[in-house]
């Protein structure tokens, strides 16, 4: 139970504490009470709900299945993301496709995500770190699986709720996002045939369906409109394929960003075992790659004044011309244009914080 009361004497004994006694504190600090708040009875004791899974000492089950069992029957780390992510057991075709899927992204090559890796791995830290920046690579730009998926599916609900075709609706989305990163439909992959060659893996084994027909139409559009040859890539191949496997948007780039990790993890390891650990400014930055102002003596206090200049501009002119001036300065970040949008609408997500 709460013990709450009031100790006067202990206020009065501290005074005026720095900016305590503020007008501007939304509360009296100085009468706050001393003790526990008691229990809210009206409320349920706080508590994780989950249909994912539960566990004792005994079993961990996940959507109904004792995963204990589940190995011991034979299946697989690609059965249990079904299992998790939609409560059933996948046809062995799908097994078959997810598996495809997931080597595809694992992708060893020296990608932006394994570079990361890396270099944290030059810094001493530990491999679990190292995994998890690379994760965070996974930006709209490289592997924007859920703002792909979110749009495919608002498209595909103008076919049903305004009577468009395929066809109509893919148009549509085109004109409206030919720019955005996310399309599924670039240069990319004009001359590497592994985002068709997935497609095409999908329909021998019979799980293509409607997203990757619809995604066959945004190409057509695409190359309808663009100024140059542009084709399917893999985020596009590789959200289509998810999506028709059941997986959301989340889901696919939850799997497939942690997928990624495991190649990262092998980069860490090496990079550990073939090098020793090195201080960043030695490698990265030694002065023949420094292409700034020379070196220049630091003035004196006193004077400060005769080397200093203000950054304030009493017109707009004089702004317009500051603002310039600065743009020359790399690193300034005067060159980039700011997004006004919201950037979690970029995911494709209309709300925040829930899905």
């Amino acid at each position: 139970m709460g013990n709450i009361t009031e100790k006067p004497e202990l206020n009065e004994k501290k005074g005026k504490i720095g900016n305590l006694d503020s007008p501007k504190n939304p509360f009296d600090y100085m009468k706050r009470e001393y003790g526990t708040v008691p229990l809210d009875t009206k409320r349920a004791p706080f508590q994780w709900a989950s249909e994912v899974a539960y566990k004792n000492v005994h079993r961990i089950v996940s959507r109904g299945y004792d995963t204990t069992e589940v190995m011991e029957e034979g299946y697989g780390v690609v059965d249990m993301l079904f299992i998790d992510y939609q409560a059933r057991i996948p046809a062995i075709e799908e097994e078959q496709m997810l598996n495809y899927v997931m080597i595809m992204a694992l992708e060893d090559g020296l990608s932006g995500p394994a570079v990361m890796s890396r270099i944290v791995a030059q810094s001493k830290t530990f491999l679990t770190q190292a995994c998890g920046a690379s994760i965070l690579a996974f930006g709209h730009a490289y592997g924007a699986y859920s703002a792909f998926g979110n749009r495919l599916e608002n498209y595909l609900k103008l076919v049903a709720e305004q009577g468009l075709s395929l066809t109509e609706a893919a148009d549509r989305l085109v004109r409206e996002n030919m720019q955005d990163e996310a399309l599924g439909v670039s240069n990319l992959m004009l001359k590497d045939p592994a985002a068709a060659r997935m497609l095409a893996r999908a329909e021998k084994l019979g799980v293509a369906g409607k997203y990757i027909e619809f995604t066959r139409e945004i190409v057509k559009a695409a190359q309808a409109i663009s100024d140059e040859p542009v084709d399917l890539d893999l985020l596009g191949a590789t959200g289509a394929v998810m999506l028709d496997l059941g997986f959301s948007p989340e889901a696919t780039w939850a799997i497939l960003a942690v997928t990624r990790s495991f190649a990262v993890g092998a980069h860490y390891i090496e990079e550990v075992e073939r090098d020793e650990h090195r201080r960043t400014g030695q490698t990265l930055t030694p002065k023949e790659f420094y292409d700034g102002p020379e070196d220049r003596p630091v003035p004196s206090m006193k004077d400060r004044s005769q080397v200093a200049r203000s950054g304030i501009c009493h017109s707009v002119d004089e702004w317009a011309r500051a603002r310039e001036e600065r743009k020359k300065l790399v690193g300034s970040g005067h060159s980039i244009v700011e997004e006004i949008e919201d950037p979690s609408k970029k995911s494709g997500i209309k709300t925040v914080g829930k899905l």
